[in-house]
C-alpha cells in the first residue's frame, strides 16, 4: 500500500484525520492552528488558537474566543481567515481558508454548558484582552456567557505540502470541486 502522501485521496483524508485528532488530543499538532485575519490598519494579524470543531462533512472548523478580543472584531470586518498547522513529526504542513463567522448569545449556549469552570473563566475577564496592564496580576479573569464566542469556519481551499524524504508533494482540494484534489509544484 502507497504512504498516504503519494496519493490525493489519502493526503485529504490525513488532513481530516489530522483535524479530528487535533479536537480529541491536547498534545496533537492540530490542536493549535495559528489563524490569520486582516488588522484593523489592513496588516496582517496571526495568533495561536484551539481548535474546538472540525466537520468533515459540512467542511467546517471552529475555535472559541473572547467577544472583546480584537480579532472578532477583524473577522466581522473581513471575514476571510486563514489557518496554518505545522506537525513536524509527519513533516506536514496544512493551510485552511475559509470564511469565518462568529457565532454568540443563544446560538452558543449549548456549547457554553458544557464547558468547565476554568475553561469559561477565559471568556470574560477585565480588562478586556489586548489592553495595556502594568502587570500580569492587574487582570482578572471571569466567566461571562456575553463574552462567549464560537468562530466557525466555512472552509473554501485545504493546501498540503508535505516534505518528504524523497520529494516534497504540494496539494490543493477546493469546495468548488468537491474537495477533489491537484498536484501543485511544490
Amino acid at each position: 500500500m502507497a504512504e498516504w502522501f503519494t496519493e490525493l485521496a489519502a493526503t485529504f483524508d490525513e488532513v481530516w484525520r489530522e483535524l479530528a485528532q487535533g479536537i480529541e488530543d491536547r498534545h496533537a499538532p492540530a490542536r493549535h492552528p495559528a489563524v490569520a485575519t486582516v488588522g484593523r490598519d489592513g496588516g496582517g494579524e496571526v495568533r495561536t488558537v484551539v481548535l474546538r470543531g472540525a466537520d468533515r462533512a459540512a467542511g467546517r472548523v471552529e475555535f472559541h474566543t473572547d467577544v472583546a478580543a480584537a480579532k472578532v472584531a477583524e473577522i466581522r470586518a473581513a471575514p476571510r481567515v486563514a489557518l496554518l498547522i505545522w506537525n513536524a513529526r509527519d513533516r506536514l504542513q496544512i493551510r485552511l481558508r475559509a470564511t469565518a463567522e462568529v457565532h454568540t448569545g443563544a446560538a452558543v449556549a449549548a456549547i457554553w454548558a458544557e464547558l468547565s469552570e476554568a475553561e469559561r473563566a477565559n471568556y470574560g475577564g477585565a480588562p478586556a484582552p489586548g489592553t495595556p496592564v502594568t502587570a500580569p496580576e492587574d487582570h482578572a479573569a471571569a466567566s461571562d456567557p456575553r463574552r462567549f464566542a464560537v468562530v466557525g469556519c466555512a472552509l473554501d481551499e485545504i493546501e498540503t505540502l508535505h516534505l518528504g524524504p524523497d520529494r516534497h508533494r504540494r496539494a490543493r482540494f477546493t469546495a468548488d470541486a468537491r474537495w477533489r484534489g491537484t498536484w501543485l509544484a511544490p
